[in-house]
């Protein structure tokens, strides 16, 4: 049997002018505790105005790659149960810190045949997205603006140094 609590993915927003990011994951019994131990690890000292959790087992993510070896079919007769799915991409490679990043919204009745709407809205800028991520609107649990003060204001009291600050031990100080 297995004993982990459940992984959420974690999105935060740095500032209101910014899209949210996915920063990381955390396990938490549930999302309300995802969304505080969320806060916890990943915004101690960098400032935010919002953070998002959704459980790991909603997001869809497909790579460029995954596309290109099974090219997504022909889009089915419009279904009737449709859903608002976020749309999120990664694109670029150039820093290990990059993240998929909130990019749009996109109504379909599946994530498959949202990736589909989104690939062939051109919005997105397909051809440049090395992964996709879609999640369901409802699946999303969100801070709320009147949670700002509590949640993210005693990052500010903090003081923040690089790694770099402490320097590191090197094993040939300590030889005679």
């Amino acid at each position: 049997m297995d004993t982990q609590w459940p992984r959420y993915e974690v999105f935060k927003q740095d500032s209101p002018h910014k899209a949210h990011e996915a920063v990381g994951s955390v396990h938490a019994p549930d999302a309300e505790m995802a969304l505080l131990q969320a806060r916890d690890v990943f915004v101690r000292r960098p400032s935010a105005v919002s953070l998002w959790v959704v459980p790991e087992t909603a997001v869809f993510a497909i790579t460029a790659e995954e596309i290109a070896a099974n090219p997504v079919p022909p889009l089915p007769p419009i279904a009737t149960h449709a859903q608002t799915y976020l749309v999120f991409t990664k694109t670029s490679q150039r820093r290990s810190m990059t993240f998929v990043r909130h990019v749009g919204e996109i109504v379909a009745a599946t994530p498959q045949i949202a990736l589909q709407l989104a690939m062939e809205s051109g919005r997105f800028n397909e051809d440049a997205v090395f992964v996709w991520w879609l999640v369901p609107e409802s699946a999303i649990t969100r801070s709320e603006p009147g949670d700002i003060d509590s949640l993210f204001t005693p990052a500010h009291d903090k003081t923040y140094r690089q790694q770099s600050y402490y320097g590191f031990v090197s094993p040939t100080r300590n030889r005679k």
